[in-house]
Formats: structure tokens, sequence, C-alpha cells
């Protein structure tokens, strides 16, 4: 077989194995959402999982799962760290809350900003607001390299952190912006919380979607040849500023979509939620789930998450007298434990896991020719981490 029809095949196989995955996902999202609105004879979600994980949960992991994706691809693919992740969703997020709350208290635009379609217009608003932020930042950081990168996003995080916490007059300091208007489609309020997770995995779902497809079109095999060695790819016709500045503007505009739905989630905008703490947890789930995967943030997240709640409700019972201490201990070392024995995430370290269990067994599922296409793409991968 030669090397065009390998390159049909392997993008056959991973449409293929793309298109299920959504499929799983979408179907999961249409069951819990079924359970909770229906709540088939008497049981709701929570019921399911003993308290410990609840329907409000299920939708700040969607809220999560945009930004990591968006991270994924500047970290995983493009190789570009960003310790400021946090600041960028805040920046949506602050974005939507003064376009529809100030401004309709000090009366801008009086004929426009009641009107049902002013909030998708703010969302809009902040994400090109974050992408051109990221436009103007983007050209001098992207010049430095590892350490520096980091600290150079570090600092630009504490810089907008500062911002939301001082400007009191607009971001309401430390007590935030409270008020904020439920999102709707004409007289169709996107609310209860129920119909309101449907928008927010739609937007996840939507989000994933085009990520894949960036990383598996000739955008994402620049980025991965950027994350392997630029010189190699500045020598093979990259432009790798270009790409670089590309992907961290896809990236702080979908971080910034996430702001404003977790803005009209809330009804309420605070800046704790997006100071460093938060970018090293946005960091944590990324690198849990698969920093070079995009089906990782899901995953990642909704580790992240169940994993917290359950020593939170449960942490007591293990250990009699814990307290708050005891959980952020259990809670390092289980991602500890993660890091060491699944070291590329969960999604890699499962599949890995898998296809180990198929040899021991000694099962072949796949055929001669599928086996070449799987052994030349595992050699890709090795050479793109």
């Amino acid at each position: 077989m030669n090397p065009s029809m390998k390159i049909m095949e392997l993008r056959r196989l991973i449409l293929h194995r793309n298109s299920i995955g959504l499929c799983a996902l979408i179907v999961f999202i249409l069951a819990m959402g079924w359970i909770e609105t229906v709540q088939p004879f008497g049981f709701r979600f929570r019921d399911f999982t003993g308290g410990m994980v609840t329907f409000d949960t299920l939708i700040r992991i969607g809220i999560f799962t945009i930004i990591v994706v968006g991270l994924n691809l500047l970290m995983g693919y493009a190789g570009q760290i960003s310790l400021g992740q946090a600041a960028f969703y805040g920046l949506g997020a602050y974005t939507s809350a003064i376009l529809t709350t100030l401004a309709i208290r000090h009366d801008v635009l009086p004929g426009v900003t009641r009107l049902w379609w002013w909030p998708w217009l703010a969302i809009l608003a902040g994400m090109v607001l974050s992408g051109g932020f990221a436009y103007l930042i983007g050209k001098p950081i992207l010049r430095l390299k590892g350490n520096y990168l980091a600290m150079a996003t570090l600092g630009v995080g504490v810089v907008l952190y500062t911002l939301f916490r001082e400007l009191e007059t607009i971001t309401g300091g430390n007590d935030g912006i409270a008020g904020i208007p439920r999102l709707a489609i004409g007289n169709y309020e996107l609310w209860p919380m129920e119909r309101y997770y449907f928008l927010v995995w739609a937007a996840a779902i939507l989000v994933i979607i085009i990520a894949l497809n960036i990383v598996n079109s000739r955008v994402g095999r620049a980025l991965k040849a950027i994350h392997s060695s630029e010189v190699a790819a500045s020598i093979c016709g990259v432009d790798t500023a270009h790409s670089k500045l590309q992907i961290l503007i896809v990236s702080v505009m979908i971080a910034s979509l996430a702001g404003s739905l977790y803005a009209h989630f809330q009804a309420l905008v605070s800046p704790k939620p997006f100071n460093f703490v938060a970018s090293v947890e946005l960091v944590s789930m990324a690198a849990v789930g698969g920093l070079a995967s995009i089906w990782g943030a899901p995953f990642g997240v909704a580790f992240i998450f169940i994993i917290r709640e359950v020593l939170r409700s449960r942490m007591h019972v293990l250990l009699r007298g814990a307290g708050g201490e005891h959980e952020l201990i259990a809670y390092g070392i289980v991602l500890v434990l993660i890091m060491i024995f699944m070291p590329q995430g969960l999604v890699r370290g499962l599949v890995d896991l898998s296809r180990r269990r198929k040899k021991g067994e000694g099962r072949v599922s796949l055929t001669n020719s599928q086996a070449k296409i799987r052994s030349w793409y595992l050699l890709k991968l090795r050479r793109w981490d």
C-alpha cells in the first residue's frame, strides 16, 4: 500500500472513531437530560449517584470541557504553555455581565439592551474582544518558549485578575456583578437548569467537532510539527509564528465562550473563579484527560469534578474526623497516581490498557492491512509526541 492510500485509510479510521465517540457522547448527554427532565419512577440524576454528583455538576463539566478543549489545542497540539487560561475565561464572563447588566442600568442603547438577542450578541462581543486581546498579546509573548512563555501567560492572567478585582466601578470589585439575565430564544427562556444543560452541552459538542476538524486538517498537522520541533517545521515551510498566534486566538475565544455561558448560568460573576489557582486546575484537567487528545477534555474534566465531589461527600466515611485538609491530600495522591501510571492521560492510558489486555488474551481483531495502518499511525504519533 502506497503512502497516499495509507493516509486515506488512516483518515477514514480516525473519522470513524470520532463519529462513534460523538454519537456515544450525544446519547449519554440526552439520556442524562431525559432522566432529569422526565424523572422516570420519581428518580432524578442525583439519585443514581447517591447525591454525590448533581445535575449542576454536569453543567459545570460541560462548561469546563469547552475551556479544556481550547487548552488542549494550545498546549497539547501546539506545545505552547498557558497558565492564564482562567483569566481569558473570566474575560468572556465579565464582558457578558457588563453588557447585559450595566448597559441596562445606565440606559445604554435602551431600545436594544432589553431585547432577547442582546445577551447572545454580548457573547459574540466577548469572543471578539478576547480574540483581539489574544492577538495583541500573542505577537510578543509567543516569541518566548518554555518556562519564559509560562511566566508570560501567568503574568497576563495575574494582570487580568487584578483588573477584575480592582476596577470596582465596572466589575464590582470582589463583590462582582449580580443580576445577569438568563439566555432566551424569543419568549422561550433557556431556564430552568434542565434547559440550560442542553445549551451548554450543545456548545461543548460543537467546540469538540471544530477542534477535531482543526486537529485533522493541514493546520493541525502544522501544529503537531511545531510541537515536535519549531526549527524543523519552519524549514518545511510552516509559518510557525502565524500558526501559534492563530491557535492562541482560537483557544482564547473558546475560553471566552465558556465564560459567557458560566456568567448566564450563575447569574453572578466575581473575580475568584478566574485566579491563578483556577488556571492550574484547568491545566490539571487537561493533563489528567490527556493533553494531546481532544477527547481527553471531557474525560479529564469529569474525572476531576467527580473525584472532588466523592471525596467531599465520602471522605469522613473513609477516615473518621476527616476535614478539608484530608480531602486535599487524597485528591493530590489520586492525581499523582494517575500521572505515574497514565502519564499521557486517561484516554491514552485506557486505550493502551485495552490493547495490552487484547494482546494478552491472544485475540486478533484487526486485518493485516488494518494492523499495518495502525502500526504506521502509532509510529507517527510517537514522533509527534
